[in-house]
């Protein structure tokens, strides 16, 4: 696709103007999602072990760092999952889908922890319904990805 395609009368000159990049991509998402929760999840589970004894060995007051137990396990797992070679969490992998940036480049740790804590803030401060905005982005981008101006995409080039 150097030179560009041209597809329905349009002239496609990377993946990301591509419209068949992004189909499926919201679906994926949310699998994506539900697949990542229940990693952090069980990623919990050792760690809330590890601060039970902390608590014990400071005589409680380890015990505050339940507070923060699943942003203390999942900022370290978007960090290492997204900002590796593939681009992608583990669900995101087994979706078929990865993050990247609109203006080309890897994802870098800060960005991947920047997306993650946006799309909480986002859910938490204007409620899951801001996810809504994908329906009517042409590449699917929800609030957090126009902000840090990065899109979702299929992990496998499309076939024309």
């Amino acid at each position: 696709m150097a030179n560009g395609t041209v597809l329905n009368g349009d002239v496609i000159r990377s993946t990301l103007d591509d419209p068949r990049t992004y189909r499926g991509v919201l679906t994926r998402r949310i699998m994506a999602f539900l697949v990542d929760l229940c990693i952090v999840f069980l990623l919990c589970i050792p760690a809330a072990i590890v601060i039970f004894v902390l608590g014990i060995l400071t005589l409680s007051l380890g015990w505050v760092l339940y507070g923060i137990l699943f942003p203390l396990v999942a900022i370290p797992y978007v960090w290492w999952t997204v900002s590796s070679p593939h681009q992608a969490t583990i669900g995101m992998r087994m979706m078929d889908i990865r993050l990247e940036r609109i203006e080309g480049g890897r994802i870098d740790g800060a960005l991947a922890i920047a997306h993650s804590v946006l799309f909480w803030a986002g859910n938490a401060l204007l409620t899951p319904l801001v996810l809504l905005i994908a329906l009517f982005t042409r590449r699917k981008q929800t609030l957090h990805d126009l902000l840090l101006r990065t899109v979702v995409v299929r992990a496998t080039e499309p076939r024309i």
